[in-house]
């Protein structure tokens, strides 16, 4: 009988592995069909390449036969005002003037004494002409969105001049890479909607039929714009641009929606009713509401490469009118403070807190970190794009910020604290709780809407092996490592996955953070100038990274160190590390001797009201 149940149990695993066998088999084709796409999309792109190199060279070719053409034909044209010249200076001449008195008055002697006399007086000849320099061929117009960066350099105050470091406008990346949008709108709004997908702007009524077609749209968004070759298109009465744009993307299921950001609505109304959908930032008017929202990769604490001047500028000191957008996001981060009168437009005061600017009469860094958060807090434009796409029947795939979090508990008189740090913070999904038997209800009690995954230590576990046995087990796309004997904030997760939105760093942290140490009673503010930046090393108890990054990097087999460890192999295999602010985290040791003479002493006390905000 045994020997019978031996035989079925090998045929059904037989069968199993043959299923098995069968599924990688239909993989296996599955992916040799994609990899000759690829190849054949490789080879019509290199032809494209080819192509894309043959046609610059006969570009270029025919720009050297016009600029040729341009220098002959300026020649030709100062040869004939050098013989303009000479003709002139001939019938001028007192000789000449001589012989037409005489010969027209041969017959009539008062003629030819009168004629005499006019020719005896001097007469001013023609100035020769000189030579002028071939002006350089007009460069094509620049359209709406093909350039996108920081030109005015200079700002003017109390008529003094300051040379500033422009802030550079990143290129990329978006948040949506599958969808591709065509756009029509002003500067401001296009520099929101830029990085939420693939973007297609610049193109006109005459020839967006030619470009539109390079990479066809999934949506058309246009905004009440104010200039450029639509704004007629789309005030008063729609012209037959508007008409041929719209039916273009009709036939072609391209969705259209048309965005109200200024402007009396009723001068658009006519041209809005041809869109499919309509959206408006105007409370009073009664179509759907599309706010807008701070844009993270260039509304950002990232500082100016110069710093701050020290001084708080009124609104009007911070952005004379004459300023592109580019240059406003500049001005954005050089003061101190910034003085915004009543009235000034919620989404740029929201701009300028977000980026990391105190607004009011004084430089109060905790104040602008808060308002920094609030600007958040208020939504954005990535927000703001997916309640667009729901409305309108997109999908709004894109990355996420879930996290898990590691929490190694090595002393069981640390668990309560350690689950209380856990508890406080948002946005966790998962926590990886390695620690004693007691750890895995109590976690569960602490944290009900948390996933809790429990592993219990062998005895002879270090720290870095306890976190290399929970990075296997963590989901989320990205990872937090806490210490149980530190103090965070509410908002220390949610303030540095905050980086992860306008920075390309892989690991995030602080490198900049106070530590209070309890012997000496004493609070200290570590490198409070390594705020906002990449750096060579975070503090390991505030690491937050992509998940991706840590299981390929993996924790050295280490209780004390590890970090340092994982540190080194960053910098060697060049993974971006950032530090973000200073607040949110307390790191918190009986005595620390390095902490003392690398840290600057803020006071004897506690350091959470410094920290905490």
């Amino acid at each position: 009988m045994s020997e019978l149940e031996s035989t079925r149990r090998a045929l059904r695993d037989a069968v199993a592995q043959a299923g098995r066998a069968a599924e990688l088999a239909r993989l296996l084709d599955a992916a040799q069909a994609r990899l000759a796409a690829a190849e054949q999309r490789a080879e019509e792109v290199k032809a494209l390449a080819e192509q894309l190199s043959e046609t610059e060279e006969w570009l270029e070719s025919e720009r050297a036969a016009a600029e040729k053409l341009r220098r002959e034909l300026a020649e030709q044209r100062f040869q004939a005002e050098v013989a303009n010249w000479k003709l002139s200076s001939i019938k001028v001449a007192r000789w000449n003037r001589l012989g037409d008195a005489i010969k027209s008055g041969k017959s009539n002697p008062m003629r030819l004494a009168k004629g005499l006399r006019g020719a005896a007086k001097p007469v001013k000849r023609p100035i020769a002409p000189k030579r002028r320099p071939v002006a350089a061929a007009k460069a094509k117009e620049e359209r709406l969105g093909a350039a996108f960066q920081a030109t005015t350099t200079t700002r003017t105050l109390g008529g003094a001049s300051f040379k500033l470091k422009p802030f550079r406008v990143p290129t990329g990346p978006n948040t949506r890479p599958h969808l591709t949008a065509a756009v029509i709108a002003d500067p401001h709004a296009e520099a929101l909607l830029r990085y939420e997908w693939r973007q297609t702007t610049g193109f006109t009524p005459r020839d967006f039929a030619r470009v539109l077609p390079l990479e066809v749209p999934h949506l058309l968004v246009v905004e009440s714009v104010t200039q450029g070759p639509w704004a007629e298109e789309i005030t008063g009465e729609p012209g037959e641009g508007l008409k041929a744009l719209l039916a273009w993307c009709a036939e072609r299921g391209i969705r259209t929606i048309f965005w109200h950001t200024q402007g009396d609505v009723a001068a658009y109304a006519a041209a809005a009713e041809l869109f499919e959908h309509r959206f408006t930032t105007d409370l009073t008017v009664a179509w759907p509401r599309l706010q807008f929202g701070v844009q993270p990769r260039v509304h950002n604490p990232l500082p100016l490469s110069g710093g701050r001047i020290d001084r708080v500028l009124t609104l009007d000191q911070l952005l004379p009118g004459h300023l592109a957008y580019p240059d406003v996001l500049t001005s954005y981060r050089w003061p101190a403070a910034a003085d915004c009168p009543p009235g000034t437009p919620q989404w740029r005061l929201a701009e300028i807190a977000a980026c990391g600017t105190p607004i009011g009469t004084e430089a109060d860094t905790r104040r602008a970190h808060v308002a920094l958060r609030r600007a958040y807090g208020m939504g954005t434009m990535t927000e703001r794009i997916d309640e667009l796409l729901e409305a309108i029947g997109l999908p709004s795939a894109r990355a996420t910020l879930n996290t898990s979090v590691l929490l190694p508990i090595m002393d069981p008189f640390l668990m309560e604290h350690a689950l209380a740090q856990v508890a406080k913070q948002s946005g966790v999904d998962q926590v990886i709780v390695i620690g004693p038997p007691e750890a895995e209800l109590r976690a569960r009690d602490v944290l009900p809407d948390v996933e809790v995954v429990y592993r219990r230590p062998q005895p002879s576990m270090t720290e870095g092996a306890m976190l290399n046995a929970g990075i296997d087990l963590c989901e989320a796309d990205l990872v937090a490592v806490m210490d149980p004997r530190d103090v965070y904030g509410a908002h220390y997760l949610s303030d540095l996955r905050r980086a992860f939105l306008f920075s390309t760093a892989d690991i995030v942290g602080k490198a900049a953070f106070y530590a209070h140490l309890r012997k000496p009673q004493a609070t200290l503010l570590k490198q409070p100038d390594a705020e906002y930046s990449h750096l060579p090393e975070i503090a390991g108890a505030t690491l937050l990274a992509r998940r991706n990054t840590l299981r390929e990097l993996g924790f050295a087999d280490l209780t004390d160190g590890w970090d340092e460890v994982l540190m080194r192999q960053c910098r060697t295999d060049g993974i971006k590390v950032f530090s973000a602010d200073r607040f949110g985290y307390v790191r918190v040791r009986d005595e620390d001797r390095w902490l003392l003479g690398a840290a600057h002493l803020v006071e004897y006390g506690s350091a959470e009201p410094h920290a905490l905000i």
